[in-house]
């Protein structure tokens, strides 16, 4: 069954989605690492440097970047390709799984909230 909701419903959800990253105390990414990170864990691996910037439409410098940043956090480790060094793979950790999670677990809980479910 799909769920319909008015455009004004659609951006208080994201508002209250965003609220709730903020105050849960993890560190905060950005749109940017948010959607590398969701096409990292979403989409079927392996994943590269040079996939993901051509998939989201940015340098390879811009991922590298954001992935510095998430490496950090342990969201994602990165390797070089075994068969071809030029190729660097990302690959998944369980906190970053864990973070995917936590965030769908907070669409869905509010996406109920406004469909009173």
């Amino acid at each position: 069954m799909a769920l319909e909701i008015r455009p004004s419903q659609a951006l208080r959800l994201w508002r209250q989605v965003h609220l709730d990253l903020v105050r849960d105390g993890q560190a905060d990414l950005s749109a940017r690492q948010t959607a590398i990170l969701l096409t990292i864990y979403l989409e079927l691996p392996p994943h590269t440097v040079r996939g993901l910037a051509q998939q989201l439409g940015v340098t390879k410098p811009v991922i590298t970047r954001a992935l510095d940043t998430m490496g950090k956090l342990g969201l994602v480790t990165r390797r070089r390709d075994e068969f071809d060094k030029r190729n660097v793979v990302i690959q998944r950790t369980v906190a970053g799984a864990l973070a995917v999670e936590r965030l769908a677990d907070m669409i869905t809980q509010h996406t109920r909230e406004l469909s009173g479910i």
